[in-house]
């Protein structure tokens, strides 16, 4: 009985002790936002980012250009 809990407990060890947290992912330099637009959330992935603004829209950007792609006004989405 010792022995198996000595095993739970090295297994529990091992587990958590391993360094398997991914690497973040780089952010961009600088985002250049419309006049009057104050970001207020930013979301990254591999192609993409997007910036939830304070007037309810999501801007997405093109990762490797920067270059906005679309925009969704939240206040008329369905």
């Amino acid at each position: 009985m010792i022995g198996g809990l000595l095993v739970i407990v090295s297994l529990i060890v091992i587990r958590f002790s391993s360094d398997r947290t991914p690497a973040a992912m780089p952010l961009p330099d600088h985002i250049t936002l419309p006049d009057g637009t104050r970001a207020e959330a930013f979301t990254v992935t591999a192609n993409w980012y997007a910036v939830i603004t304070g007037d309810e829209r999501v801007l997405i950007y093109d990762r490797a250009s920067g270059d906005l792609r679309k925009t969704i006004d939240l206040r008329t989405a369905e």
